[in-house]
């Protein structure tokens, strides 16, 4: 360990474990969040129902939603230019992400504090719009990361972007957006599945095998699109120095049509991976046909990790490709923080992440159990 800690070059592969491990994270805990707010409109018929749908999620979404703030602390700590491009660069796309998540936790609040049908009507909407709008960026924004984003850096090393809103919506970026919303929902329908009773969880299984099946299709298609080389590719011909000083304007890099598969040409065995990224869907599909619920859930979740790791490991060792100057990249060694930045982030890692695994287990083991119409409706049951 103490090895690890005074080397740089582990280091930094430690942090862009860390950081994947950290999106995956996310997307496993609060990617079903998501997805029972996109569903809300169609697995619930009345009001009972729909509050049977809130209330598996109501008490832990604030919690999950914290993996995204460890993700975002994470790029700005570790990764500064990384976060400087992302943030910068995605601006109007993060603004709408924000805007989404801010409104999911309003429509909590607010759904219940008057009768009307129309109302609730209005609030149960904007929980779709606070699912499904994240869950199609976040997709969106793999998409342009795969195809390169319009960014360079000037002599004194300030990042300019040079792209548009609109040219993120791309059909190729919308591609990944369809594959991510697919896997949101097919997550969110077995949290459903696993969590619920009554005609939720009946028509969540019903939704969730054709969202699973769509996953799986989508992304084995993507994996189709990238060996056609429709997603472009990156590859560093300059030998990358593990412990070389954090400037990313010290490489060459070409585009490659081929680049984003040469890391599994090189070790076949990595090619597991998104192996599992097909067949934990398809998995998930038959989980919800038999109605084994935690089958089902525990084979979503094997699915979201590893379609995210193909992406990481596919990309490996660039973390954000520019398309304008292909050089100007930002690579796993030239784009990290200082050494020991990185160092004292691992200390405080290693000590925290633990407690923080451990209180999540905790308030899940808690609060395990299903929800029925009869717990909404029992008294003291919390208004949602």
């Amino acid at each position: 360990m103490l090895a690890y800690l005074s080397d740089y070059e582990s280091l930094r592969l430690i942090w862009w474990v860390l950081l994947g491990v950290l999106l995956i994270g996310f997307a496993v805990t609060d990617g079903f969040d998501l997805g029972v707010g996109a569903l809300l409109p169609f697995v619930g018929r009345t009001d009972l129902e729909r509050r049977v749908a809130i209330h598996t999620v109501a008490a832990t979404w604030e919690g999950n939603q914290v993996w995204l703030v460890l993700g975002g602390g994470a790029i700005f700590a570790a990764w500064p230019a990384l976060y400087a491009l992302s943030f910068s660069g995605f601006y109007l796309a993060m603004f709408l992400v924000l805007f989404a998540l801010i409104l999911r936790p309003v429509a909590f609040k607010y759904r219940s504090k008057r009768e009307g049908t129309a109302w609730r009507s209005a609030w149960d909407w904007a929980l779709f719009v606070g699912g499904a709008v994240p869950a199609l960026i976040f997709g969106v924004a793999v998409g342009n990361v795969l195809q390169g984003v319009p960014f360079h850096f000037t002599g004194d090393l300030r990042p300019i972007y040079e792209g548009t809103l609109f040219g993120l919506l791309n059909p190729l970026a919308l591609y990944c957006g369809l594959v991510s919303v697919a896997m949101l929902v097919a997550h969110g329908a077995a949290w459903l599945a696993f969590k619920a009773e009554g005609p939720v969880a009946e028509r969540a299984r019903a939704i969730g095998l054709k969202a699973a099946l769509a996953t799986a299709a989508l992304f084995a298609g993507g994996g189709l699109l990238v060996w056609a080389g429709a997603f472009g590719g990156y590859h560093v011909v300059t030998p990358l120095a593990g412990d070389g000083p954090s400037n990313p304007l010290t490489k060459d890099v070409i585009t490659d049509p081929g680049a984003w598969l040469a890391n599994f040409r090189a070790t076949p065995a990595l090619a597991l991976v998104p192996l599992l990224g097909i067949a934990g869907p398809l998995l998930a599909a038959a989980g919800f046909r038999a109605r084994r619920e935690g089958l089902t859930f525990l084979a979503s979740n094997l699915g979201i990790a590893c379609i995210i790791a193909t992406v990481g490991l596919s990309m490996f060792p660039i973390i954000l490709p520019s398309s304008t100057h292909p050089g100007h990249a930002l690579t796993v060694f030239d784009a990290s923080s200082s050494r020991a930045t990185l160092r004292n982030m691992l200390i405080a890692t290693v000590i925290f992440l633990p407690l923080v695994l451990a209180y999540t287990a905790w308030v899940y083991r808690v609060l395990w159990g299903k929800v029925s119409e009869r717990d909404i409706t029992a008294p003291g049951s919390p208004a949602y």
